[in-house]
């Protein structure tokens, strides 16, 4: 009778998170394929956790860590791909100097403890961001988990580019700071 009853609640779950989950991640990541398989990643970790003994309590905020966590990670393997060498925009600055996230984490073929490590760094990084005001949070996770560049943010939202700059500086500076603890302990 419990399993049944946790089985409802868990599809009533799914059911209720998917259409405003699945919008979040597709904002994030234009494939749609690759949007889909987030999606069924995240719930079926859910699906895991739900079965542990400490529930879950604030299950939507949870997804959308989650979700974030696997985006970044999607992130994070695009990023080892090579890439072929350019300048920065006209009006930019240089993006080697800008997209600082790929190094600030441990490598995602480093064996059991590089994992666990990484899945610290996606925690602390998901916690950091939820801190941020949208200004910064947005820019941040525009610029660095979705790869747009500034002069795309700027003509598309009719945001001067010196303040997205601004904010994603904010932005950096807030998870330098945060993240700091987290480094030391790995040195």
């Amino acid at each position: 009778m419990l399993m049944a009853e946790q089985n409802r609640s868990l599809t009533e779950t799914i059911a209720r998170e998917r259409g405003r989950l699945g919008s979040f991640i597709r904002q994030r990541v234009p494939d749609q394929g690759e949007a889909e398989d987030i999606l069924q990643d995240v719930f079926f970790e859910l699906v895991e956790a739900w079965r542990l003994p400490e529930p879950i309590e604030q299950v939507g905020a949870w997804l959308f860590r989650v979700a974030r966590n696997r985006i970044v990670d999607r992130f994070r393997k695009r990023r080892e791909e090579p890439l072929p060498p350019a300048g920065p925009e006209e009006g930019e600055a240089d993006d080697r100097a800008t997209h600082w996230l790929e190094d600030a984490m441990p490598a995602s073929d480093g064996g059991p403890e590089a994992a666990h490590l990484r899945r610290l760094w996606l925690d602390a990084i998901a916690a950091a961001l939820d801190e941020l005001p949208p200004g910064p949070r947005d820019t941040f996770i525009a610029h660095e988990i979705d790869g747009r560049s500034f002069k795309e943010m700027a003509a598309e939202s009719g945001v001067p580019l010196n303040t997205l700059l601004g904010w994603k500086r904010q932005a950096v500076l807030h998870l330098r700071d945060r993240l700091q603890p987290l480094y030391d302990e790995q040195t």
